[in-house]
């Protein structure tokens, strides 16, 4: 009857604990949201700072706005199979904007065929729509490249690009959507 009984108090330890859990990111996430908002008006309030507004939502609002794919992309840091997307070949003229945020990324005007099978810009839409952060995972030293509105993970950049940067922003189609423009 003990061993029963502790089993139950067990269970009911490990709900409590989930449900703690689960709360806390909430709070997290509502606190995370309160400092980028506290930072934001103390950069704008110095002259001359032109900040994007954050977006910040939980694991649970991201599952509910993108599909399962795009959350292993973009939410955990996914790779898409080479050839796989449906930008890596797509000549259509307009603007790749953020599958989260809808910031504007990349243009089709500095795209260009890198033969690998992903998306590849030889510069953003924007400097400061997108950053990068070091990626030392799977044993190789690469840079990450980041939506710098929700810090979606896009892909990586590389110097191995045409002129006139020398970059190779290889980006997961599942990270994109495209605006055509006229």
């Amino acid at each position: 009857m003990t061993a029963t009984l502790m089993k139950v108090f067990a269970v009911v330890i490990l709900f409590l604990s989930c449900s703690l859990l689960l709360a806390g990111e909430d709070t997290k996430v509502e606190n995370q949201r309160k400092k980028v908002s506290e930072r934001r008006c103390q950069l704008t309030k110095q002259e001359g700072v032109n900040m994007l507004e954050k977006v910040i939502k939980s694991d649970k609002e991201w599952r509910k706005i993108l599909t399962p794919e795009q959350y292993r992309i973009t939410r955990k840091k996914g790779t898409e199979r080479a050839f796989s997307g449906k930008y890596h070949d797509f000549k259509e003229k307009g603007i790749y904007r953020c599958v989260c945020c809808d910031l504007e990324l990349f243009s089709s005007e500095k795209k260009f065929d890198s033969g690998t099978g992903w998306p590849s810009f030889w510069a953003p839409f924007s400097e400061d729509h997108v950053r990068t952060a070091a990626d030392n995972s799977l044993f190789m030293k690469r840079t990450e490249v980041l939506c710098n509105r929700c810090d979606a993970h896009l892909g990586h950049v590389f110097q191995d690009g045409p002129p006139p940067t020398g970059l190779r922003y290889c980006i997961n189609s599942l990270a994109l959507k495209f605006v055509e423009t006229n």
